[in-house]
This record gives structure tokens, C-alpha cells and sequence, in this order.
């Protein structure tokens, strides 16, 4: 490729193989989320071709657009084999944000970018399934309305219960999606004064030009001011071929951690929806399987999910939290970043890597600090082992996946309301609810534990429910709610709010009533922590005597 030469000074192109002199990439001028696709792609994992406008174009947007249409996107044209607009081989592609440090949800991204009525049946015959096509379409025009046009996502949304009549939208078929997807085509135009750009190379500027300015957006300042975030780091951009995992059979979208994030145990830790897209996964309102399930839908897959695993902690020295997609049985890999975990799995996970070699008893003793003995242990139930237990407490009356271990018993709770009203009067309570949301950030402050019947381990609230401390057991399948009531019934037990349940997110039990528990420290990890700071005492001290340490 003769552009070589002439490869602008702050585009990256990450690609297998034949890439240009990148300009000293890093975090800084690529922004977290792209350097660590880089490396991805430097150490071998598949990871779709993507082209990186960096941090520097945040100040002036417009100042990209010649390097990118006339040198980088056909760069990563030849990458994908695949071009922007061409109606049997289209190229479709992400849009998305990436500061140096994480901003999750702040920022937008546009995804599908490409797709338009010249393009659609290249797309058909690329991925031979109408019903993803025309969902692929109709979700742009509703992002792009909202990100580049600026109109209200209500707009949209009640296009879609008007067409759903209280159906799940997943239910739509292909002839529902087309001509949903024809009224959002009218309203785009009716509302936005134009109609919906057909030429991709206008949807892909107008798409740069959304992501940049969401970095301005009012509710991005804020969380910078709250986080001390410069804005002036600005944030890059991300255009990224598409990869589908809701294409049929053999595709599914996933999210794992490469060790399990609550007890540290060396074990990947996958949840996979099949024949779905990343956001089904973490919103928390499906209930994703296990690795089994992507094991039995794409092995090969499963297996080069399985080495990708040892490839991230050998690069990235700590226990990943990774997404990835698998599109007719090959798998592709989306991001990834160190895991949020539990002090146990902290602990544990650093002294096992320190035990493998990749990182140093520095390192270890540095991750380990601020943890006390109390912090390495679990919560189990008193009556393990012992053989008068109560009968009472003998068998569950409900089932479920673990998000987050130890033992709670509280009394039920259906809504934040009732939450806050019984904390106050010192209630330990259990939220019930039937969706893993994050909006139920402010109940679950107050509840002990959390117990819900849909949602997978991986979800946004299954995540801070394990980053609080909270019980958490999701997909209780038995699990019905009844709000009008304020009842709950776990298989053909009838229950009411206030009754106490307890949850064992050891097992993935749900008890009836109250139950005994103990913590029960894990001595041999206490021990492995007392030998490392028994190890390092005198050297640390001899090295860092010109800082007062309190510890």
C-alpha cells in the first residue's frame, strides 16, 4: 500500500499484518479502549479491523475528516475486504468513543453505520437473515436520530410499542421489523426537516462528528467534575467493522472475566447469550448461560475463547473482564479490561499470579494493602455439616446463579420505596425484583441482598452488586412476582413483602425464613498474605524510609 508514507500522524489502523508506522501509540493518544484492542491485535487475538482517529482531532472534529476518507478508511477497506457504500460487499461498521481513562455510559456509539437501502441486500446476502438485517436498520435510524440529529429516543421507542402491542420486541419477524423500520424512516424525516442520509460516507461523518461532540454532553462534564477527569484529554474515536452475533445458529454475544470475580478461583467465568447482541447480555433483562451453552453452540469457538484467556493475563498481568462475540461460529473479540472483583478474589488473585510468575511480590504486596484478615473469608451457612439441622431450613424453595457469594436473611422488599422506608427502621432486607438493573442502584444501598428472576452474572447490577458486598442470586427461574399484590411466589410457595427469606450465594439457594450463618475465614489465604508481608517487611522498609507509613 503506497499511502503508507504518507499515514497521518493521529490515525491508528488495528489490523493483522499489514499496519502503517503507528505514531507512538498509548493510552493517551488512543484512548483505553482502542490501545487495548491494539494490543490484542499484537498479541494474536481475533479482533475485527478497526480505524482509530485519536484524542488530538477532539478539539477540532473537522480537521479529521480529510485523513480519514482519503487515507484511513480505505486502509481499513483492504483490511476487511469490504467497502463503505458497495452494494454486494458493503462494509458496516461501529462508531464508537474511548477516553484514556473509562467513562461508562457517558458517551455514545453508533452501531450498523453503513447500512441504507443501497446496501441492505449486500448485507442480506453477506449474512442470508432478513430478520437481522432490518433490525440492524431500524436500530440506526433510532441512534442516529437521537446522536446526530438530535431528536428525542421517545420519539422511536413509541413507534416500537406501538408495533410490539406489549409483545418483546424480539418477537417482531422480518416484515414487522421492515415496516417499522419504513415509519421510522418517515419520522426521521418529518422531524429532522431531511431524510435519513442514504450515503454512508455522510452517515460515517455525521457519526464521527456524534461521538465527539457527546464528549461535550452535560451529563459527561458532570461525571468528569465528579471524577476529577481533564476534559481536556478529549476522547477518540473508533470505527469498527461490525461483527454479528445475532446472525442465527451459531453466533451469541458474551461476557466473561478470566477468573471468577467473587471467589478469585483460576476458572473463566463466561456468561453467552445465543443468537444475540452485547447489550441483551449486560442490561441484565435476559438470562445468559453459562460457557456451556457457547460450548455447545460453537466449540471451536469456546476452545479459542478458552487460550484467549491465557494470552489477556499473560499481556495484561490481572484478571480480565472481557466482550466478545461469536458470528456464524467464529469468535471475535471486543474489548477488554481489568475485572472489577471482591477483597477475597483480590487477594487470592494476586497472590496466584504471583505464584504463575506474571507479576512480582511488588506488585502483590501492592494489591493486597488495603486488605485486612477479616476481608479473606466467606459467609456460609452455620448448619453445613452439621446433621440436627433444622428441618426448616433443610431444603430451598428456590434456586438460582450465584453473582456474589456469602449468606443473607432479610425480609422482602419490591421496590426502592419500601426499601428506604424499612432501612430506616433498621430492617435487613432482600430486593426482589424481576430484572438485574442498575437503576436499582439506590434500593439495592440499602438492601442486604439481592434476588432477582431474570438477568445473567455479568449484568451492570450483578457487577456493582459484587463491587458492594451484596448477596446476589439472578435467574431464579421459579421466581414469580405479583407488584399489584406486593406478593412473591417461588414455585407453589405463596410469599408476601415483609416475610424473611434468606439467600446462600454459596450454592444458589433461597431459604424460607431466617437462617444461622458464620464467616469462615480462608486460612490458607491468610496465611499466603502473612507470608508475602512477612517476606517484604524489612526490604519494604529499607526502600521506603523517606515515606511515613501508618501501615
Amino acid at each position: 500500500m503506497n499511502s503508507l508514507s504518507l499515514w497521518p500522524k493521529h490515525l491508528y489502523l488495528i489490523a493483522e499484518g499489514n499496519t502503517p508506522p503507528h505514531h507512538k501509540p498509548n493510552r493517551e493518544t488512543m484512548g483505553s479502549k482502542a490501545y487495548n484492542l491494539l494490543r490484542m491485535t499484537g498479541i494474536g487475538l481475533p479482533v475485527p479491523p478497526a480505524l482509530v482517529i485519536g484524542t488530538h482531532y477532539a478539539k477540532s472534529p473537522e480537521e479529521c475528516m480529510l485523513p480519514v476518507f482519503t487515507i484511513g478508511l480505505p486502509a481499513l477497506q483492504d483490511a476487511t475486504g469490504r467497502v463503505l457504500g458497495d452494494v454486494r460487499r458493503p462494509l458496516i461498521v461501529s462508531v464508537r468513543s474511548g477516553a484514556p481513562v473509562s467513562m461508562p455510559g457517558m458517551m455514545e456509539t453508533l452501531l450498523n453505520i453503513g447500512l441504507c437501502d443501497q446496501t441492505l441486500p449486500g448485507l442480506l446476502r453477506q449474512t442470508g437473515n432478513p430478520r437481522l438485517v432490518w433490525d440492524a436498520y431500524r436500530r440506526l435510524i433510532a441512534s442516529y436520530g437521537e446522536v446526530v440529529a438530535g431528536l428525542p429516543g421517545s420519539l422511536f421507542e413509541d413507534e416500537i410499542e406501538h408495533a410490539t402491542q406489549g409483545r418483546d420486541e424480539r418477537q417482531l419477524d422480518f416484515a414487522e421489523l421492515r415496516s417499522l423500520t419504513r415509519q421510522f424512516l418517515a419520522l426521521y424525516q418529518l422531524h429532522s426537516g431531511q431524510p435519513f442520509p442514504q450515503d454512508a460516507n455522510a452517515q460515517l461523518s455525521g457519526a464521527i462528528r456524534g461521538v465527539f461532540m457527546s464528549w461535550h454532553a452535560e451529563k459527561a462534564q458532570a461525571y468528569r467534575e465528579i471524577n476529577q477527569i481533564d476534559a481536556a484529554m478529549g476522547t477518540a474515536v473508533t470505527i469498527q467493522s461490525m461483527v454479528f452475533g445475532n446472525s442465527g445458529g451459531h453466533a451469541g454475544a458474551g461476557v466473561g472475566f478470566t477468573r471468577n470475580p467473587t471467589t478469585g478461583e483460576r476458572q473463566p467465568w463466561v456468561d453467552f447469550l445465543a443468537n444475540a447482541q452485547g447489550e441483551d447480555v449486560v442490561s441484565g433483562r435476559r438470562n445468559a448461560h453459562g460457557h456451556e451453552a457457547l460450548a455447545s453452540v460453537a466449540p471451536d469457538a469456546w476452545r479459542k475463547l478458552q487460550d484467549a484467556v491465557q494470552t489477556l493475563e499473560r499481556e495484561f498481568s490481572d484478571m480480565q473482564d472481557f466482550e466478545f462475540t461469536v458470528q456464524d461460529g467464529v469468535l471475535h473479540m471486543l474489548q477488554t479490561r481489568s475485572g472489577k472483583r471482591t477483597p477475597l478474589a483480590a487477594a487470592r488473585i494476586a497472590l496466584d499470579l504471583l505464584d504463575e510468575g506474571l507479576i512480582d511480590a511488588a506488585t502483590a504486596l501492592e494489591r493486597t494493602k488495603d486488605f485486612s484478615e477479616e476481608d479473606l473469608g466467606t459467609v456460609q451457612l452455620a448448619s453445613q455439616g452439621d446433621p440436627d439441622t433444622t428441618p426448616g431450613q433443610a431444603s430451598p424453595i428456590g434456586r438460582a446463579m450465584s453473582a456474589c457469594s456469602g449468606v443473607v436473611s432479610g425480609e422482602i422488599v419490591l421496590d426502592s420505596a419500601r426499601a428506604a422506608a424499612r432501612a430506616a427502621e433498621g430492617a435487613s432486607l432482600v430486593l426482589v425484583r424481576q430484572d438485574a438493573e442498575t437503576s436499582d442502584i439506590a434500593a439495592l444501598e440499602f438492601a442486604a441482598g439481592l434476588l432477582t428472576q431474570r438477568g445473567a452474572r455479568t449484568s451492570h447490577a450483578a457487577v456493582v452488586a459484587r463491587q458492594l458486598g451484596k448477596v446476589c442470586l439472578v435467574g431464579c427461574e421459579t421466581l414469580r412476582i405479583d407488584l399489584s399484590a406486593r406478593t412473591i411466589r417461588l414455585g407453589d410457595l405463596l410469599l408476601k413483602e415483609g416475610d424473611v427469606i434468606s439467600l446462600d450465594g454459596n450454592e444458589g439457594n433461597v431459604y424460607a425464613g431466617e437462617v444461622a450463618a458464620v464467616f469462615v475465614p480462608d486460612a490458607a489465604l491468610v496465611d499466603r498474605l502473612r507470608a508475602l508481608r512477612a517476606a517484604q517487611a524489612p526490604a519494604n522498609h529499607h526502600h521506603h524510609h523517606h515515606k511515613h507509613s501508618t501501615s
